[in-house]
């Protein structure tokens, strides 16, 4: 009989697998979710960090020309290996073609130059400001060359200082027949599916329902793609909610590993804040964006993981080449095993080199 322990090692166990080179540990994770915010580096860094041997800050955008790897959005913008990237493309809506003379006359761009610069690219056309997702404002060139990218008209071929450097893809065949459309959805739903695994029957429906964003041209078709997926995934009933989990897999009582720790907010393990109280009893919050005054945890808290329980979190900066650490427990006190404080240290150990 599966049980909650089960489910909380296999969650852990499962995600933060041995560390291995970065290409493995991409394939593995098949898409590794970014956010510009650097404190004290950015998520996708701190999701590499435990999975890749001698991961560095910084590694993964040091090493993106060379991986096979592309910058996309799935269920939400990140990094996919080329496989995942392939079935999502290509997205309806956009063409290179005399309907559309700005896009074709970007591409067209884009193409004489090899890889281009947003910057540049608007110095050429001059095509004015518009206000962006966030209220501000932003170059409208800028905002068709990421428009372009997410139709898979471009490719991020590089950053400069964090700022997205475009290449031209080559548009792939579009996807015919309602039996290749299943099985492309189908593949989508069982890559989310293992790389949030288990997951509580809501944070199921909510993760597929995410996938409008990376087949938004089959939008229509998703719902039908989760009934699917509740009848093929492995699934149990513990303390009376239902779990699922890829059904190639089963739940194992695998210990997990004596070891602490820091964990990015947006981690695979506890990415998923529903299924984070199911299995750790207490709510995690991302409070970057909460008032100061509003906040708990703080500005940038890592989850702390202790074996398999998340104890409580840590906000981590550096300053003048020195660690500073401040740590939070639910309980209010650290766990009282020596081990408990020998793998602290070790961890903090493992950060300062990281972020070296």
């Amino acid at each position: 009989m599966t049980t909650l322990d089960d489910l909380r090692r296999f969650a852990v166990t499962r995600s933060l697998f041995p560390p291995t080179t970065l290409a493995r540990a991409i394939d593995t994770l098949g898409f590794v979710q970014a956010d510009p915010i650097r404190a004290p580096a950015r998520a996708q860094d701190l999701t590499l960090r435990p999975r890749v041997k001698g991961y560095r800050a910084g590694d993964l955008e040091r090493h993106y020309a060379r991986l096979p790897i592309e910058e996309d959005f799935f269920i939400n913008y990140g990094f996919v290996t080329r496989s995942l990237h392939g079935l999502m493309h290509p997205r309806a809506g956009l063409s290179p073609t005399a309907a559309n003379k700005r896009a074709a006359a970007l591409l067209a761009y884009v193409r004489e130059h090899g890889t281009v610069h947003p910057r540049d690219v608007d110095a050429h056309f001059a095509h004015g400001r518009v206000t962006n997702y966030w209220g501000g404002s932003s170059s409208a060139t800028t905002q068709m060359l990421e428009l372009m990218h997410y139709k898979g008209l471009l490719r991020v071929a590089g950053r400069d200082t964090g700022i997205r450097l475009y290449a031209a893809r080559e548009s792939a065949a579009e996807v015919t027949g309602a039996s290749a459309r299943r099985a492309r959805l189908d593949a989508l739903v069982d890559l989310v599916v293992d790389k949030y695994a288990p997951l509580p029957a809501a944070s199921l429906s909510y993760v597929i329902a995410r996938l409008r964003y990376a087949v938004p041209h089959w939008r229509s078709e998703i719902s039908r793609a989760q009934v699917r997926a509740r009848e093929r995934l492995s699934q149990a009933v513990v303390d009376g909610q239902k779990w699922y989990w890829p059904s190639n897999t089963s739940i194992t009582k695998a210990e997990s590993p004596e070891a602490v720790r820091l964990l990015a907010p947006f981690d695979p393990v506890v990415w998923d804040r529903r299924r984070f109280e199911l299995l750790w009893g207490w709510a995690y919050r991302f409070e970057a964006y909460t008032p100061e005054p509003k906040r708990k945890l703080g500005y940038y808290a890592l989850p702390l993981l202790w074996r398999d329980r998340v104890v409580g979190w840590a906000n981590v900066s550096a300053r003048d080449g020195q660690l500073q650490v401040t740590l939070g427990y639910v309980t209010g006190t650290p766990p009282r095993e020596r081990a408990f404080k020998r793998e602290l240290a070790a961890e903090l150990d493992r950060f300062r080199l990281f972020l070296s």
